[in-house]
């Protein structure tokens, strides 16, 4: 084994996903400002866990806050690609300004974009892409986690609109947020899917409070929070779509946010990888590197191959989306593999770099602490597996 010869990186194998020059252009754009900005400050944001404003509003000045928005309404109307393409780059160096680049647009916005009426598209979605205000998404509650069509958020019609009164939980980005997209009951007589529907909060209105701002293992700066709405007065223009139809349109906005935590997943694995690999070159071990020890090389070539079949199945995934094509199915094997490979990998990385890897100097374990929620948020490993099965079985009774 040679290895005074670079050892090629992962992304040298990007060419088989046959980028276009666009989407290259941004992923290098990206890769560079998460370099030159959002490594130095990741560290630190882990350790005190404040939300990273500063990075969020660089983000906004490159356009990277609206990418998958058309053009027409602020957004830059680039493909879910080139979105996942960014989500990965930006989670190599930090995972919590990551995950909130990630759910502001494809959860705080996107609802709105794919849903929404043309005069909510015109008042809510510019502001968002141009990252002026911030967005968040509201499904999980206290009963409701998994299962999320069991709602208690109730919403009660008045005259002129709706009487809001719940809690939700686990809100990304909530306390720093200008506009809450969430789900209700408008109709408990409904069958348990169409009892729900879709609504736009702004955050500045009387009954909305942030309860709690979570302390998390991992992720440690990206905004978690529980929030309640107290008899929350939302007028009839901010319903999004039909009513009992917002259990619907929640589910598809996951499937295309299972593709977001895969790239997130993805990032974080790349990041513990190109540490692990630099490692193995330079560090010495019985008189040469430790790559040269099989036990350390195989444990990257086994990295190599886990990272690159999770960038096929998250690319794959991304491109049925912007065809228009079924994905949903696709989606969870690339959120379910991807999430679990991280582990994997970021694992063996903390393996390979020995006691430096436990240490927070080396940024391994920070990674390996955000990758747990990937396995977590936007649908349990175990719910991705009931997605992927029922895709596969249909619904046996």
């Amino acid at each position: 084994m040679n290895l005074s010869n670079p050892v090629m990186d992962v992304l040298a194998l990007v060419d088989p996903f046959e980028l276009t020059d666009t989407q290259k252009m941004l992923r290098d754009t990206v890769r560079e400002f998460s370099q030159e900005k959002l490594a130095p400050r990741a560290e630190e944001l882990d350790r005190t866990g404040q939300f990273p404003m500063q990075n969020f509003k660089e983000m906004a000045e490159l356009g990277l806050t609206g990418i998958p928005v058309p053009e027409e309404y602020g957004g830059a109307g680039a493909d879910t690609l080139s979105q996942i393409l960014a989500v990965e780059e930006i989670s190599k160096v930090c995972g919590s300004t990551a995950l909130t680049l990630a759910a502001h647009t494809s959860l705080g916005t996107m609802p709105i974009v794919e849903f929404g009426s043309e005069a909510q598209k015109r008042k809510y979605v510019p502001p968002n892409a141009r990252g002026e205000v911030i967005g968040a998404y509201g499904l999980t509650e206290p009963q409701a986690g998994s299962d999320s069509a069991a709602t208690a958020t109730q919403a009660t019609k008045v005259p002129g609109g709706w009487r809001i009164q719940g809690t939700k939980m686990f809100m990304t980005n909530a306390s720093v947020a200008g506009t809450y997209v969430i789900t209700a009951v408008t109709d408990r007589e409904a069958e348990k899917h169409a009892r729900i529907s879709a609504f736009i909060l702004e955050r500045s209105w009387k009954g909305i409070s942030v309860a709690k701002k979570e302390d998390k293992l991992g992720v440690r700066a990206s905004d978690t929070c529980i929030v309640n709405f107290d008899d929350v007065t939302v007028p009839d223009e901010n319903l999004i779509g039909e009513k009992g139809q917002g259990f619907t349109y929640f589910m598809k906005i996951l499937d295309g946010g299972r593709i977001g935590i895969g790239a997130l997943a993805l990032g974080l694995a790349e990041g513990g990888y190109e540490r692990a690999v630099k490692y193995a070159r330079e560090r010495r071990a019985f008189d040469r590197p430790i790559g040269m020890h099989q036990a350390v090389a195989f444990k990257i070539a086994d990295m190599a191959v886990q990272i690159q079949a999770a960038r096929h199945l998250i690319y794959h995934a991304a491109r049925l989306k912007d065809a228009g094509r079924p994905f949903r199915r696709e989606a969870s094997m690339a959120k379910l593999y991807a999430s679990e490979m991280a582990m994997k990998v970021l694992r063996e990385a903390i393996q390979v770099l020995g006691g430096y890897g436990y240490m927070t100097e080396y940024q391994v374990e920070r990674a390996y602490r955000d990758a747990k929620l990937c396995e977590i948020g936007e649908g349990t490993s175990e719910i991705q597996r009931i997605v992927i099965s029922r895709d596969i079985l249909g619904r046996l009774q």
